[in-house]
């Protein structure tokens, strides 16, 4: 349950720079590439990345990002949608106004059409009439087994929806503030995913960024009391992507965590061996893409939860 083989990743159209989500994530920086450039190395990362997946037998459902209208981040499918076993396909409320040009209809119907049950559509972007909101599984880290959310309140993760998504789904949440500092300054950190993943077997977290004590601590005791063995990472190591993992499975059941290159070269070798003892890894260089989207390999990857009809 907590992993999946079946993932869809959307191939980039017009990836670029978006100044609309770099008010808050700082991990995006601009480049003086050409626009064309830019897109084309994008695309040629997301195929590499996609070879590497398909070699271990996990099922990607590629959809192509559309011309029209221009989404920058379309790359980034989990935000807007998690699909879950029950048949429920959850659409999720946006930060940014250009972003939510990313929720695609024609995306739901592919699933249904590729022989995905989808027995409810609940659609939350109702909340950013309020300036609500909550992107996906980047806000949301899903411990799926232990029925548990964990997520790190910031300007893209607001309580009220991550409290409606608990009900909806029947999951604990263990809400927290985690800080980084940038320039001299600490300032929240925009998405969960960046500090922490979790696994079957494995949790990888910053616990040094989460504010509080009594909050690291919960955490914590809420990861080891699941079963999961917990990786600590550093600050430094999160600024390398090293929290933005996921668990995905193949057709044989074999479990990978997936990492980009960067995240991967950021891990000590003790790390490594670790996580080499419950899965195998899958890095894909993807600099282009964590360099410009401020996002890096799971951010890449709507899990598919969905039961198949056919």
């Amino acid at each position: 349950m907590q992993t999946t083989s079946r993932i869809l990743m959307v191939r980039p159209a017009n990836f670029g720079f978006n100044s609309e989500t770099a008010k808050n994530n700082f991990y995006q920086k601009a480049d003086e590439r050409s626009a064309e450039e830019i897109r084309n190395l994008a695309r040629n990362e997301f195929d590499g990345f996609v070879n590497l997946l398909r070699d271990q037998r996990v099922e990607v459902m590629v959809v192509e990002d559309t011309e029209s209208p221009v989404k920058t981040d379309a790359v980034f499918p989990n935000n807007w949608f998690s699909t879950h076993p029950d048949g429920k396909l959850i659409l999720y409320p946006m930060f940014s106004p250009n972003r939510r040009l990313e929720r695609r209809k024609d995306i739901v119907e592919k699933l249904i059409n590729e022989g995905f049950q989808v027995n409810e559509i609940l659609d939350l972007s109702f909340f950013e009439q309020d300036d609500q909101f909550l992107e996906g599984t980047g806000s949301m880290v899903m411990d799926h087994d232990a029925k548990v959310i964990y997520a790190c309140y910031a300007e893209r993760t607001h309580p009220f929806p991550l409290e409606y998504v608990g009900k909806l789904l029947g999951y604990q949440i263990i809400g927290f503030e985690a800080q980084q500092e940038i320039e001299g300054k600490l300032s929240p950190i925009y998405h969960t995913n960046v500090m922490m993943h979790v696994g079957t077997d494995l949790a990888v977290v910053c616990l040094e960024s989460i504010t509080k004590a009594s909050d690291r601590l919960k955490v914590q005791q809420s990861l080891t009391s699941s079963g999961k063995k917990v990786i600590p990472i550093t600050a430094k190591q999160k600024f390398n992507f090293a929290g933005n993992m996921l668990e995905v499975s193949n057709d044989g059941g074999e479990k990978f965590t997936v990492m980009s290159q960067t995240a991967y070269d950021s891990l000590n070798v003790g790390q490594i061996q670790i996580i080499e003892k419950y899965t195998t890894i899958i890095s894909p260089q993807i600099p282009t893409i964590e360099k410009l989207g401020g996002g890096s390999a799971r951010c890449m990857i709507a899990e598919i939860f969905l039961p198949k009809t056919s």
